[in-house]
């Protein structure tokens, strides 16, 4: 097995999901009025470390790691759910750096320590928040935010 101290990956999280457009219709309520739901946020990623790896050997292959977008939105005012959160193990005294500008962003050397790397996107809104006195049946909703996304390099800097 070949021994690996050093690699590049790239991480993306979750973008959020999309608010709804959406009105309620019953035979008891004349005029229902918005009842959109907000989207739900995207999944972050996290790298935390972990006494029993020894090696970055998981990372020869797989390159790219993608966490869950979040869901849409739903009538009767029912948020989206969220997307699952991504937790990347690595070994303890392992480096994490910026590829575009070398700047180090964490060094992770106890058991179970984590660093965020990447924050999932936030949700949109949905109809029923723009609902006011004066607009009682908007149809303004707002798409979800992108998660963010980058390049970095791991180094493992135990070599013993």
């Amino acid at each position: 097995m070949k021994f690996i101290d050093e690699v590049t990956i790239d991480v993306k999280a979750g973008d959020g999901g999309n608010g709804l457009a959406s009105f309620r219709r019953l035979k008891n309520i004349p005029k229902g009025g918005p009842d959109g739901g907000d989207g739900g946020h995207g999944g972050s990623i996290i790298f935390r470390a972990v006494n029993n790896l020894n090696t970055l050997s998981k990372f020869r292959f797989q390159r790219k790691f993608e966490a869950e977008n979040g869901k849409r939105g739903g009538s009767q005012n029912k948020t989206g759910s969220t997307g699952i959160n991504l937790i990347i193990e690595v070994p303890c005294g392992t480096l994490i750096h910026n590829v575009s500008n070398e700047e180090e962003l964490a060094d992770l050397t106890e058991n179970n320590q984590e660093f965020l790397i990447a924050r999932g996107g936030d949700g949109g809104s949905g109809n029923l928040r723009y609902k006011s006195s004066t607009n009682q049946s908007p149809r303004k909703i707002t798409k979800g935010d992108r998660g963010e996304e980058r390049s970095v390099r791991l180094e493992l800097s135990l070599l013993a």
